[in-house]
């Protein structure tokens, strides 16, 4: 006795097509997120590193590196992402706007992958992303009021 199969064939494509399709669409969302989190947190090393040696004193340049990093990511979409400005100085670590200093940027931030929920443990699911950008101060630039 044989059952009519019929139209089988459809249902099983259907199931596997969806089967096969969603993992694939949850990876295509997930590289996208993290490739524009990388192009985000490379633009906001840039921007913070040249907004930090534009700055007149260290104090200010630390403050306006951070915003302009900041800018930098909300610019890619990612305005609520963690932030982290890390400045270090070479030769002179206590005095980056020395002539000759050579001020290097990291800046680090997580992106967060999409479609999966807390449940499944240990907060959503992220991706680590840093980036360092490196600007050397020229040995003759403006110091101060340049009326006097």
């Amino acid at each position: 006795m044989r059952r009519d199969e019929r139209g089988s064939a459809l249902v099983e494509l259907t199931w596997l097509g969806v089967l096969l399709l969603v993992p694939m669409l949850w990876i295509v969302l997930s590289v996208s997120q993290v490739q524009q989190g990388a192009f985000g947190v490379s633009s906001a090393a840039r921007a913070a590193g040249r907004a930090y040696a534009l700055a007149p004193t260290d104090a200010l340049g630390r403050a306006r590196a951070e915003q302009a990093a900041r800018q930098a990511l909300a610019d890619q979409g990612l305005a609520d992402a963690p932030l982290t400005v890390t400045v270090t100085c070479t030769p002179y670590p206590h005095d980056c706007h020395q002539g000759t200093s050579v001020i290097t940027v990291r800046v680090a931030t997580r992106v967060d992958l999409p479609l999966l929920p807390d449940a499944l443990g240990g907060g959503a699911p992220s991706f680590a992303l840093d980036a360092s950008h490196t600007v050397p101060v020229g040995q003759y630039h403006e110091l101060g009021d340049a009326s006097r």
